[in-house]
């Protein structure tokens, strides 16, 4: 693995790819839960519906770990033939997903999207760890999340953007808007361009000595050996990433709530433009009040990757030249992040400006989550499995999404803080700020 410092723009071509996957990611978070909607799925059904990509990610990312620990390919490297198959599969995904004309088929294309989005992604953690010392690893961890950040805003305004522009932003029954399907498309294309500029302009080292590493993978090769490689490094990761692991359950519980449930949520309990039923009487025009608010919100969630992009540009001048203490910087970010969701409840039409500062805090602890925890555990993996490693560390990410789909939002809410679709905004604020307890369990480490 290599010890060399890398320059800015080294960093930012590696990690250029981010700008596609964060595409991917922003314009399902924004949009799904609205076409799921348009098909007629129920408020409590969603996140039913969205438990296929945390399914997928648990069992995907641990096995694409494993595989690129153990890949030399001559020309394309450890981790870039990953990126290019994921490239490929999201972006057929992406393109298709708002055709879809009944809800299996759209909750399946949400399924190969998330799956091929972590073949991607979880590589592109590795590669971080791979080419930086442990001096550049916050500064790389945060590069990735200043990009994430530039996808995520834009990628969350392109339906207002194609509005504006003149596409159509409204729909007969069971159709989604072309606006949105105009997005999916850019996005698609978006996902693949920034995917072969990371491949073609960033190298990977060989293993020191290539035929040895070939000798020891092909004597355990297999996927049986493989998953037994897997149990063997979960039943022995380092204590730290059990502990990261309780903090990123709250952390990710409270992201998946805010995928599922910010649509029919902010458009409820801001706009007064829920989703009408199939039958009810002037559909039409309260469906077009419902797309014109969901457009809204899928514009004013692009202000949490605006703000983490802010939040990554800030860290990355810091993490250029000096060390940062990480655990304090993830346990105040994730704090900024409750105060946001539990903002949202004071939002209301005429004062809709609310959500975007909302959004704000909230991308504050979107910026950490992205780049602290890896930044942290980074320093206590081995360098020939670090992507098992961050593949098994990923599970911490999938299974709260698990947990929250197979119903614990829907009870949780429900139980203690009442049936208003808004309050599991409030649970989500929750769950960041147990969250940042969480971080009193973690080292004091700086870097």
């Amino acid at each position: 693995m290599s010890s060399k410092k890398l320059s800015f723009w080294q960093i930012w071509n590696m990690s250029f790819g981010f700008l596609g996957i964060q595409f991917g990611f922003a314009l399902q978070g924004g949009n799904m839960s609205r076409i799921f909607q348009t098909l007629g799925a129920s408020e409590d059904s969603i996140p039913m519906l969205w438990i296929a990509a945390p399914l997928t990610g648990l069992i995907v990312q641990p096995i694409i770990g494993y595989l690129s620990d153990r890949t030399w390919h001559p020309k394309f490297g450890r981790r870039r033939p990953y990126f290019l198959l994921g490239a490929v599969l999201s972006s057929l995904a992406l393109f298709f997903a708002p055709y879809s004309s009944t809800l299996w088929m759209a909750a399946g294309f949400l399924w190969i999207m998330d799956a091929s989005i972590n073949i991607s992604m979880e590589p592109f953690r590795a590669l971080v760890a791979d080419k930086l010392p442990d001096s550049q690893r916050s500064y790389g961890f945060v590069v990735q999340t200043l990009i994430i950040g530039v996808g995520t805003w834009v990628a969350s305004n392109l339906p207002w953007f194609m509005n504006y522009l003149g596409v159509s932003n409204e729909a007969a029954e069971g159709n989604v808007p072309d606006s949105v399907i105009w997005s999916f498309a850019i996005g698609a294309i978006v996902f693949m361009g920034s995917i072969l500029w990371s491949v073609f302009t960033t190298t990977e080292e060989p293993p020191a000595d290539l035929e040895a590493f070939r000798k020891q993978n092909a004597e355990s090769s297999g996927l049986f050996n493989g998953l037994i490689e897997i149990a063997h490094n979960f039943k022995s990761m380092p204590s730290v990433m059990w502990k990261l692991g309780v903090v990123q359950f709250f952390s990710w519980f409270a992201f998946f709530t805010m995928w599922s449930f910010a649509t029919p949520a902010l458009t409820e309990h801001v706009y007064h433009a829920a989703m009408p039923k199939h039958g009810d009487v002037d559909f039409d025009s309260k469906n077009q009040l419902f797309n014109q608010a969901a457009t809204i919100v899928s514009s004013s969630m692009g202000m949490y990757g605006l703000s983490s992009m802010a939040f990554a540009l800030l860290l990355t001048l810091v993490t250029a030249r000096n060390g940062i203490n990480r655990r304090l910087i993830h346990m105040l970010s994730l704090l900024a992040g409750g105060a946001g969701f539990l903002l949202m409840t004071t939002a209301n039409e005429a004062n809709d400006g609310i959500l975007n500062l909302a959004f704000a805090l909230i991308g504050v602890s979107w910026g950490s989550i992205l780049s602290m925890p890896y930044a942290i555990l980074s320093s206590s993996v081995k360098p020939e499995k670090m992507g098992v490693s961050m593949g098994i560390f990923n599970m911490f990410i999938v299974i709260p999404q698990i947990v929250a789909a197979l119903g614990g939002i829907n009870w949780a809410y429900k139980t203690f803080l009442g049936d208003a679709v808004i309050n599991t905004m409030v649970l989500a604020g929750i769950a960041l700020i147990l969250g940042a307890l969480s971080t009193f369990m973690l080292p004091k480490q700086k870097g």
